[in-house]
């Protein structure tokens, strides 16, 4: 196995973990940002193991921060090409990280707030399947996708009053997925604004214990 490019905070059960949760923080945060949701998520699957992984540094506006695509000059136009770049080092964590634990892809969730959620959105339209649900809080598609995710369920989650990543944005989103025939939900929270609001987190982890992803349904 290679090493990961990633540093990263862990939460791991007692026992051998049964599911995987990978979580992205946004641009200029870091690890600990997710360590909310982190125990969130533990306190409510207890087999889970939880991983966050840090972006990786580079120098904007002067500082040192932590990315996981640089945002220097980012344009409409160059925004997909970014992205896209920062995919391929994300997979593999994430599949590393399933070996590691011995989880499926149907049982590992990726989570992400703002740029680490446009990340993980990036992933299920390059990866489908990789992950079993993504949950994409206060982020954005950085290019539409132009089919479904066939074995990935999205989660968008957003606020009303986001200045940052406007909710138009998710609202939309959720449209073209529907019209695209994909298993996906999107929930709006009306006093919220771009953070990851206890309130978001709370329905992202009702949505994951109710909702049966559609293609067990299809199946059936």
């Amino acid at each position: 196995m290679n090493p990961s490019p990633f540093e990263t905070l862990e939460l791991l059960p007692a026992t051998p973990p049964r599911q995987l949760f990978v979580l992205l923080h946004g641009a200029g945060g870091s690890a600990m940002d997710m360590m909310e949701l982190a125990n969130l998520i533990g306190d409510s699957f207890a087999e889970a193991a939880v991983v966050m992984p840090e972006g990786i540094e580079s120098i904007h506006l002067g500082k040192t921060e932590r990315q996981w695509f640089p945002t220097f000059e980012l344009t409409d136009a160059n925004h997909p090409e970014r992205v896209a770049k920062a995919v391929p080092p994300l997979a593999e964590f994430i599949r590393q990280q399933q070996e590691r634990f011995g989880i499926l892809q149907s049982d590992t969730a990726l989570a992400g707030f703002s740029q680490g959620a446009t990340l993980a959105l990036t992933l299920s339209d390059q990866h489908d399947g990789l992950v079993g649900r993504v949950l994409a809080f206060s982020g954005r598609y950085a290019a539409w996708p132009e089919k479904a995710p066939g074995l990935t369920t999205i989660h968008l989650l957003h606020g009303q009053l986001d200045t940052v990543v406007p909710a138009q944005l998710a609202q939309r989103a959720y449209a073209e997925l529907m019209a695209l025939g994909a298993d996906a939900t999107c929930d709006i929270a009306s006093t919220v604004g771009h953070e990851l609001h206890p309130a978001l987190m709370a329905q992202a982890v009702h949505r994951l214990q109710t909702c049966v992803p559609l293609r067990f349904w299809r199946s059936a």
